[in-house]
C-alpha cells in the first residue's frame, strides 16, 4: 500500500490514533482542545481527498463509493463538534463538573471514537468491522459515564449491558456469515472480505444467510436505537456530555447502520435469500411510531431529542429498508441531513443546558429572550428537524413518502401519521422552551456559533438546491445499494 489513495485511508487513521495518545498526556486544557480540533480538521482534510484518489481494495481495509459518503460525513460532523466541545468542555472544567485529568480523558477518548469510527466504515473485513464498532462503542461508555454521578454511572452501565448484548449477536451473526462464505471461497481472509463477499454472495447458502441477518438485525439494530432495541439511548443522551450526545445521534449510529447496509448488500445479492427489505421496514416503522408518542412525555431536553433521534434512525432504516433508487436516495439525504441537524441541535441543547443550569424543560423558558442566538438557533434546528420545508429534511421525508405512497400507500399512511405526531410533540415543546417570559439563570453565554449556525446552513442551502453533481452522486450510491 504505497500509492497516494493507500496513504491517505492510513492518515486517517493514524491521525486520530496518534492524537489520542498525545492527548492522553498533555496536561493543559487549552492546548489538548486545540489539539483535538487540529486531529479532527487533518482527518477531514483526508477524507475529502478520497474524492479525488481512491486505493485499490485490500483484504482489510476499502474505499468505494458506498463508505467514502459516510467518511467525509463522519469526519466532518467529527471535526465541528469538536469546535463546539472546546467551549464547552471548557465551562465543565470551570464550574468543576471536570477535573484536568478527566479533561485529558475525554480528548483521548474522543479521538479514539474518531479513529473506531473511521475504522468501521473503512473495513473491507466483516471481522474488523465488528471489532471497530465494538471500540466505539466501549468509547462512549467511558465517556457517558465521565462525570461519576449515580445518573451518569448508571446509564453508562446500562448502556454497556445493552450494548454488550447487541454486539454479541452481532458476532454470532457474523460467524454465520463466514461460514456461509468459507463453504464457497475456503477458509481465509477473503471469506469475510466485503468486496468479495458481493461478488459471491449468490453462491452461499441462503438458509445460513437467513439466520445471519436476523442476528445481525437484532445486533446492529440495538446499536442503532430502533426501537425495541432502544433503551440505552435516551440515558446515554441525556448523562453524557452533550458533545458525546452530539456525536452519538449524529455519527455512531450512522456507523451502526453501514454495518446493515453492507450486509444488506450481501443478502440481495443471493435470490434465495430472505428479503432484508421487509423486517428494516417493520422495525423503522415501530420506531418512528413509539418514538413520536414518547416525545410527548419527556421532561429533560437531551432526553426529548434523544427519542428524536430514535425517530429518525426508525425513518432511515424504512427507507433503506423499502429499497429501490428513489427511497435509497432519500434514506441516503435523510441521513445527511439528520446528522447535521440534530448535533447542531445539541450543540445549542449543551450550551442552553450550561448557562440554565438544568436540562429540565419546565425550568427553561424565554430562551429568545434571555439568550436570543441560542434561543433562535433552537428554534431553527427544531423547524428543521421536524421536517418543515424549505429545509434539507422535508425534501427527503417528501421523497420518502412519495416513493412508499407508490408502493405501498398504507405504509406511507402510518409513516406521515408518525411524522405528523413527531412535529406537533417538537413544536409544542419548543413553544414554551424559547418563547414568553424568561425563567432561570440569565448567565452569559461563551457558546462557539459557527459549528451550530453551519450546519442548519448546509442543511436550509439542501432543502433550496442540491449540486447537479451531488444528485449524481447519491443516485450512484442509491443504485448500489440495491
Amino acid at each position: 500500500m504505497s500509492d497516494p489513495g493507500s496513504l491517505v485511508v492510513r492518515a486517517i487513521l493514524i491521525i486520530p490514533a496518534v492524537s489520542a495518545v498525545l492527548l492522553a498526556f498533555l496536561p493543559d486544557d487549552r492546548t489538548t482542545a486545540r489539539l483535538n480540533v487540529l486531529g479532527t480538521l487533518l482527518t477531514l482534510i483526508c477524507a475529502v481527498t478520497l474524492f479525488l484518489v481512491r486505493p485499490e481494495p485490500g483484504l482489510f481495509l476499502i474505499v468505494d463509493d458506498v463508505n467514502v459518503v459516510f467518511i467525509v460525513l463522519n469526519t466532518f460532523v467529527g471535526f465541528t463538534t469538536s469546535v463546539f466541545s472546546g467551549s464547552y468542555i471548557a465551562h465543565e472544567l470551570e464550574t468543576g463538573r471536570l477535573t484536568h485529568a478527566y479533561l485529558r480523558f475525554y480528548h483521548a477518548m474522543y479521538q479514539t471514537l474518531m479513529f473506531a469510527m473511521n475504522l468501521a466504515l473503512l473495513a473491507n473485513n466483516v471481522g474488523l468491522m465488528w471489532v471497530a464498532v465494538e471500540l466505539a462503542t466501549l468509547t462512549t461508555v467511558l465517556m457517558v459515564g465521565i462525570y461519576r454521578t449515580h445518573e451518569a454511572l448508571e446509564a453508562a452501565w446500562k448502556y454497556f449491558i445493552l450494548g454488550s448484548v447487541g454486539i454479541a449477536l452481532a458476532l454470532f451473526g457474523t460467524i454465520l456469515v463466514y461460514l456461509a462464505s468459507s463453504s464457497v471461497l475456503g477458509e481465509g481472509l477473503e471469506a469475510m472480505a466485503w468486496s468479495v463477499l458481493v461478488q459471491r454472495a449468490s453462491a452461499f447458502d441462503p438458509a445460513l444467510l437467513n439466520l445471519a441477518f436476523v442476528f445481525l438485525l437484532l445486533g446492529y439494530g440495538t446499536k442503532v436505537g430502533l426501537a425495541p432495541l432502544h433503551a440505552w439511548l435516551p440515558d446515554a443522551h441525556a448523562e453524557g456530555p452533550t458533545p458525546i450526545s452530539a456525536v452519538l445521534s449524529g455519527l455512531l449510529l450512522n456507523v451502526a447502520l453501514f454495518a446493515l447496509l453492507r450486509f444488506k448488500m450481501v443478502m440481495s445479492a443471493n435470490s434465495g435469500a430472505l428479503a432484508p427489505g421487509p423486517l428494516m421496514v417493520t422495525l423503522g416503522l415501530v420506531s418512528v411510531v413509539f418514538a413520536a408518542f414518547m416525545l410527548y412525555r419527556r421532561d429533560d431536553i437531551k432526553r426529548m431529542f434523544a427519542y428524536s433521534s430514535i425517530e429518525h434512525m426508525g425513518i432511515i432504516s424504512f427507507a433503506f429498508g423499502m429499497g429501490g433508487p428513489l427511497a435509497n436516495f432519500a434514506g441516503l439525504l435523510h441521513m445527511i441531513m439528520h446528522s447535521l441537524t440534530k448535533s447542531a441541535i445539541f450543540f445549542s441543547v449543551g450550551h442552553i443546558a450550561q448557562v440554565k443550569g438544568t436540562q429540565k424543560m419546565d425550568d427553561i423558558r424565554g430562551l429568545t429572550v434571555s439568550h436570543p442566538l441560542l434561543g433562535w438557533g433552537l428554534v431553527l434546528g427544531v423547524v428543521t428537524i421536524v421536517g418543515l420545508p424549505p429545509t434539507g429534511i422535508f425534501m427527503s421525508e417528501f421523497l420518502i413518502l412519495t416513493s412508499t405512497f407508490a408502493r405501498a400507500p398504507v405504509l406511507a399512511v402510518v409513516l406521515g401519521l408518525g411524522l405528523l405526531i413527531a412535529l406537533g410533540a417538537l413544536l409544542y415543546r419548543l413553544n414554551g422552551l424559547a418563547f414568553g417570559d424568561a425563567v432561570g439563570s440569565n448567565a452569559p453565554s461563551r457558546a462557539s456559533y459557527v459549528p451550530l449556525f453551519t450546519h442548519l446552513a448546509v442543511v436550509l442551502a439542501a432543502g433550496i438546491f442540491l449540486p447537479p453533481l451531488l444528485v449524481s452522486w447519491f443516485q450512484h450510491v442509491a443504485e448500489l445499494l440495491g
